[in-house]
């Protein structure tokens, strides 16, 4: 199993009512806001193709995985689209409320790279360095910190070194994968991997290692009040390649390499299928290209 640990569900973020006390939106704007983003999704529950294989690198564990999300037309559409977590913030995404760590490593690892920002490519550089980036939410628990409605890392619209999460753009400019810099709960979205043992009948135990779609409920109950999200969403499926090829380098950290080959295999030989496909997201095209 790859080394990334899985992010604490229930702790990557808040719930929509805190916000509303923060950044107030006017009632009309509001409802119209939330009634075209529930006219772009799709419902959470519908027909979902499975399969199951062990872990060619561990015998003692086996992948379950969800071929209608990873074989789906679904991409991220930040800035093209995207409407965002929170009504009246869709250039924040999904990084409104910031992000949990998923345990120490993650944290120590993202401070690394934070430490080689630039003011030229992180619009908070000061603010960062002077008061912090971090905060304990009202667990106790640490995230990236809060400033000014968002994650103090993701740069605003307008700003010269680019608009996004700054370390996603220090990244890229490096030539690196954004997982490598960002917290894991950030990079791992919206794929979510969950573990669960298994009891056999002859009386032995494996672990069973779900790899799927991180809808609304992989938020916990403040998944249902979100304005929008993004992997129900008609609009955000229609890109070139399925998710299992455009997610690879994710995939592969979360399901080690062998792992991920062999998903690739199979989610190819689905789409390779001269029948119809059974199972298809609802939320892609009608025909998507094979």
């Amino acid at each position: 199993m790859a080394k990334t640990k899985k992010a604490k569900q229930g702790k990557s973020r808040k719930t929509a009512p805190e916000w509303a006390a923060e950044e107030p939106t006017p009632s009309g704007a509001e409802d119209a806001s939330a009634a075209a983003a529930a006219e772009d999704e799709v419902g959470l529950d519908f027909a979902r193709a499975w399969v199951e294989f062990p872990d060619p690198a561990d015998d003692e564990q086996f992948f379950r995985c969800d071929l209608t999300w990873l074989t789906s037309r679904w991409t991220c559409i930040f800035g093209q689209g995207c409407q965002g977590i929170q009504a009246g913030r869709a250039s924040d995404g999904c990084c409104t409320l910031g992000a949990h760590f998923s345990d120490e490593e993650d944290e120590e690892r993202v401070g690394r790279h934070m430490a080689r920002l630039s003011p030229e490519i992180w619009q908070f550089h000061d603010v960062g360095h002077a008061s912090g980036w971090v905060q304990e939410d009202d667990d106790g628990e640490r995230q990236t910190r809060r400033h000014k409605g968002s994650c103090i890392f993701q740069n605003r619209p307008g700003f010269a070194g680019g608009a996004g999460c700054a370390l996603h753009i220090l990244a890229l400019r490096e030539g690196r994968e954004p997982l490598e810099t960002k917290p894991d709960v950030c990079w791992q979205l919206p794929v979510r991997r969950s573990y669960d043992w298994i009891d056999r009948p002859d009386d032995t135990r494996v672990l069973r290692v779900t790899i799927a779609e991180y809808d609304r409920r992989g938020w916990g109950p403040g998944g249902h009040d979100l304005h929008w999200w993004c992997t129900s969403a008609t609009s955000a499926h229609g890109a070139g390649e399925p998710v299992f090829r455009s997610y690879r380098p994710e995939l592969t950290e979360l399901m080690g390499k062998a792992g991920y080959n062999r998903l690739a295999e199979l989610c190819e030989q689905r789409l390779a299928s001269s029948l119809p496909m059974v199972a298809p997201h609802p939320a892609d095209p009608a025909h998507p290209a094979g």
